[in-house]
């Protein structure tokens, strides 16, 4: 494999990294201790005030990152450059942390129109990878977007749950199943939570989010 420079800080890399040594030691861990369901940060790892005022749809959330320079610089190269080794680079990131359990991988879908003008779905090309890792199967066709939502950054956190509401399909029966949603970034849940009432309104059992980044209020 040829070197090549390093995606944050250019410098001489090899083996095929994409950042180098000092870099990837930089990037921003979202540490503990954790709510279990949300991933924000909670004394002791308890459910979080939030989560128990209003339990969302979601049963867990498993992150690797705060969402945070960098990490935020990688997520926007995938997504809008088309630095398609990052997904790669994100599930192995995903894979060296806790894995849950599950019998399915699903990622979030992505609108028509958002995924004619990107071409792919960031969330479609870091699960499957995770997939063969973990021998799930990856279902990308059952569920899909059908709302046409304004981007969730545009709006206020507490706009976007109505943003998304409604904005999911599913066709497949999900009875009794433990489904993990896999996604790039969770800023307040929203998304994911739609999602999740979805896959539950189908049957799912349990809905985890495998999440490579969770950005926190500041």
């Amino acid at each position: 494999m040829l070197p090549q420079d390093c995606l944050l800080c250019g410098a001489a890399g090899g083996g095929g990294r994409l950042l180098c040594e000092a870099c990837s030691g930089d990037l921003p861990a979202l540490g503990a201790p954790r709510c279990p369901v949300c991933a924000a940060p909670s004394p002791g790892g308890e459910t979080c005030g939030a989560c128990l005022k209003s339990k969302p749809a979601f049963d867990a959330t498993i992150a690797v990152w705060r969402y945070a320079f960098p990490v935020d610089r990688l997520v926007q190269a995938l997504k809008f450059e088309h630095r398609l080794a990052l997904a790669r680079f994100f599930a192995d990131a995903l894979l060296a942390g806790a894995r849950p359990g599950g019998d399915l991988l699903m990622p979030v879908p992505l609108s028509p129109r958002r995924l004619r003008e990107r071409g792919f779905n960031q969330a479609v090309e870091i699960a499957r990878p995770l997939g063969r890792a973990l021998g799930l199967p990856l279902d990308v066709d059952a569920c899909r977007r059908t709302a046409e939502t304004l981007p969730q950054t545009s709006l206020p956190w507490k706009e976007r749950r109505r943003n998304v509401k409604n904005a999911f399909e599913c066709g497949m029966d999900l009875t009794g199943r433990l489904v993990v949603v896999v996604d790039d970034v969770m800023t307040t849940g929203a998304t994911l939570d739609e999602f999740a009432r979805t896959l539950k309104r189908h049957g799912a059992a349990k809905v985890v989010n495998w999440v490579v980044a969770r950005a926190l209020r500041v």
